[in-house]
C-alpha cells in the first residue's frame, strides 16, 4: 500500500519536465469542417419482459403508432402494456459518411423501464441540429445490465440495465457536406490553441512542401494552400498529417481538484523566494453521560448529566525556504520532507499564489 509521502510524490511527478520531442501534424490538429456530427431521436423499444415503463407519453406514442397502421383504439382505452419503453436514440455521423453506410446507436429509456434487455428498437428517424433526418436506426438491443427483484421486494442491479447499443443499428439516409473539397485551401485547427505550436507548424510545413504553403491566422488556425481535385487533395493531406512538428510548452500552471484532493503541477511552474510554515491543529471532542441515581427510599427520580470532555492538540509545526526560482522538483521534496496531505498542499500552494511568490496560474476545477 502506497504511504501518504509516496502519494504526494507520485501525483506531483506526473508532469516532470519532459526531453524535447516532436508529434506529428494529426496528433496536434484537425482539418476544419471533417468532424462528426450528432444525431438524436425518438423511439420506441419492444418486446420486454414486463420490465418496461407505465408514462403518458408511451401510451401515446403506441397509439400514434398503431394509428399508422390502420388500429385505432376506441376513446378512452388505455393499453397498460409493460413490455414496451419510450427511449432517446443518439449516434455520432462520422465524418464522410455516405448514404447506406451502418453506424452504432445509444438506446436510454425516458420513463420508469426497470430494463430494456431483450428489447427491440422500432424504426427511429434521427435528426440533426437542422431538424433533418440524416439516419434511421431499427434493430435488436445489446444490454450489459442486470435488473432482478423478488417477491419479498429484495432487488440486485448490474450495471446500468436502463441503457443499450444497436451495433451498426442506424444506416445513413443522407451525407454532411464537409466542404473539403472546396476552394483553394484548407485550413487546420490546433487542438490546442498555442502561438509557438502554430509557428512550428507553418515553419514545418512550408520546410517539406514549400515557401509560402502555410501561414498562421492566428494561436489556433493555419491555412494551406492545397490542390482542388479530390484525388490530389487526399495524397497531399496524407502528406501533411504526417508531418513531425515540435510543439510549444505548456504555460505554467498547477491543477488542483477539489473533490478528490488531486494536485497536478506543471513542469513550468517556478515559485519565487518563499518562506512556508505548516503546521496542524487538532481539536477532540468527547461525549459521556454520568447517571445520578437516587437513594431506594428516597423517592427521587434517576437523572443523566452530560459531560463534554474538549481538548485540543497542536500538532508539530514546520518551516521550510523556497530559494529564488525553485524548480517543481525542489518543490516536491519540500513538500514531502513536512509530510503534508494533499488538503495541507492545496492550502500552501494558493498562500504562495496569494503571496505572488507561485509564478503559475492556479486552476481549482
Amino acid at each position: 500500500m502506497l504511504t501518504r509521502k509516496k502519494m504526494i510524490l507520485l501525483v506531483l511527478t506526473l508532469w516532470l519536465p519532459l526531453s524535447s520531442y516532436a508529434e506529428r501534424i494529426k496528433d496536434v490538429a484537425s482539418v476544419a469542417g471533417v468532424r462528426d456530427n450528432q444525431l438524436v431521436g425518438y423511439g420506441l423499444v419492444v418486446g420486454l419482459n414486463g420490465t418496461g415503463d407505465k408514462t403518458s407519453y408511451t401510451t401515446q406514442s403506441l397509439k400514434s403508432m398503431l394509428s399508422k397502421f390502420g388500429i385505432n383504439l376506441p376513446p378512452g382505452t388505455n393499453p397498460e402494456s409493460k413490455n414496451i419503453a419510450a427511449v432517446a436514440v443518439n449516434a455520432n455521423l462520422p465524418a464522410f459518411a455516405k448514404p447506406g453506410q451502418k453506424i452504432d446507436v445509444t438506446v436510454s429509456s425516458l420513463g420508469n423501464a426497470k430494463s430494456l434487455r431483450g428489447g427491440t428498437l422500432l424504426m427511429t428517424p434521427l435528426k440533426g441540429l437542422d431538424g433533418k433526418a440524416y439516419a434511421v436506426a431499427q434493430g435488436n438491443m445489446i444490454v450489459g445490465g442486470l435488473d432482478a427483484s423478488g417477491a419479498d421486494g429484495s432487488k440486485i442491479t448490474i450495471n446500468v440495465p436502463s441503457v443499450g447499443r444497436v451495433p451498426g443499428g442506424a444506416t445513413v439516409e443522407r451525407a454532411v457536406n464537409s466542404g473539403f473539397d472546396l476552394g483553394n485551401t484548407i485550413t487546420l485547427n490546433l487542438n490546442r490553441a498555442d502561438f509557438t505550436t502554430a509557428n512550428n507548424v507553418v515553419k514545418a510545413i512550408n520546410e517539406t512542401l514549400g515557401e509560402d504553403t502555410a501561414f498562421a491566422l492566428d494561436g489556433e488556425s493555419i491555412e494551406v494552400r492545397a490542390p482542388r481535385v479530390p484525388d490530389q487533395r487526399v495524397s497531399f493531406l496524407s502528406v501533411l498529417e504526417n508531418i513531425d512538428v515540435q510543439p510549444g510548452q505548456e504555460a505554467a500552471k498547477v491543477i488542483i481538484n477539489a473533490r478528490t484532493g488531486t494536485v497536478v503541477i506543471g513542469a513550468n511552474v517556478q515559485v519565487s523566494a518563499a518562506a512556508v510554515s505548516h503546521g496542524n491543529l487538532i481539536v477532540k471532542v468527547d461525549e459521556e453521560t454520568d447517571v445520578d441515581q437516587p437513594n431506594a427510599l428516597g423517592g427521587g427520580q434517576t437523572a443523566q448529566n452530560p459531560d463534554s470532555n474538549v481538548e485540543v492538540q497542536e500538532g508539530e509545526g514546520r518551516m521550510f525556504k523556497f530559494p529564488q526560482g525553485v524548480t517543481l522538483d525542489d518543490i516536491v521534496q519540500a513538500v514531502n520532507k513536512v509530510g503534508a496531505a494533499p488538503g495541507d498542499l492545496v492550502a500552501i500552494l494558493e498562500a504562495l499564489k496569494q503571496s505572488g511568490a507561485l509564478k503559475a496560474e492556479l486552476m481549482v476545477i
